[in-house]
């Protein structure tokens, strides 16, 4: 027996969203033996499973865990969800191998490490940042925000003096729990003010002048990467995110980010129309 793990009942599919790691991927390929594109694609999730070893591989055959196939309202097969700390974060449907891996890649690489981000029960949501929907006001045009959102190299660094406005968009709602800021000891961050769910970016009058969710003063120590914890719940349902940056831990003249990570879990929504039946009907495969 391969890597991949059978589900035959839905106790066993809980099961095994609990007791895998809270930093692993968890992919479900949710199956059917009267499916053409299933049976197609099935050599290559399991040349996956090989590929990916950090990650767990589940396999839910519809007919014969319906229970499971109802409760995570899958009605077309195949179908993929992808899971972290019990928290479904995406799904496809179809058997189509390079969306697969292209979806595999995108949460296994923020996964792989069993307290990356340091806060039990809760995971790094760059995933669900919608990168083209953000930006920072004052950052220089060679040092931009892209750069500290992710730990590959490069920094965020201001432009005309120490100030920056961060603004970060999700693609669904989330839940926030805590900062956690990489700088160097001199020209990182200092003084904080955090703004959520604001419908524009706000400038720099509106920023010093505005009330604040929460401000936050951060120590020398705080820029090694150690999660600060925000007011937990002031932060249930945020759709956006600024952060004004007033000062910096020096006084220099910019201010220099090299990694930010916001730790949280995200909001499972319902939407009544994804309740539909499993259909169990040869050839109504997709």
């Amino acid at each position: 027996m391969g890597p991949i793990k059978e589900i035959l009942a839905e106790a066993q599919f809980q099961e095994e969203l609990t007791t895998s790691s809270q930093a692993k991927l968890v992919v479900v390929d949710f199956t059917a033996s009267w499916c053409g594109p299933c049976q197609t694609i099935a050599p290559f999730y399991e040349q996956l499973s090989r590929k990916y070893p950090n990650a767990v591989f589940l396999k839910v055959d519809v007919d014969k865990c319906q229970e499971t196939a109802v409760s995570q309202r899958v009605s077309v097969m195949p179908t993929f969800h992808f899971y972290r700390n019990k928290v479904k974060v995406d799904s496809i449907q179809g058997a189509d191998p390079q969306k697969l891996e292209e979806k595999i890649l995108k949460y296994y690489d923020e996964g792989t490490g069993e307290n990356e981000v340091g806060v039990a029960g809760h995971m790094d949501l760059i995933s669900f940042i919608q990168k083209n929907q953000c930006e920072a006001l004052n950052e220089a045009d060679e040092h931009p925000l892209a750069h500290c959102l992710t730990s590959q190299g490069g920094y965020l660094e201001s432009e005309c003096d120490e100030q920056l406005i961060l603004s970060l968009t999700f693609n669904q709602a989330v839940k926030i729990h805590s900062i956690k800021v990489k700088a160097p000891a001199d020209k990182g961050p200092q003084k904080l003010k955090i703004f959520i769910n604001q419908p524009n970016t706000l400038d720099f009058d509106a920023a010093s002048n505005n009330q604040s969710v929460q401000d936050i003063e951060l120590q020398p120590s705080d820029l090694e990467g150690t999660p600060v914890a925000l007011r937990f719940v002031k932060f249930q349902n945020v759709q956006n995110i600024q952060i004004f940056v007033q000062s910096n831990q020096g006084g220099t003249e910019t201010t220099q980010i090299d990694h930010l990570q916001l730790i949280g879990s995200p909001i499972i929504t319902t939407n009544m129309g994804d309740f539909k039946r499993v259909t169990g009907k040869k050839g109504e495969a997709h």
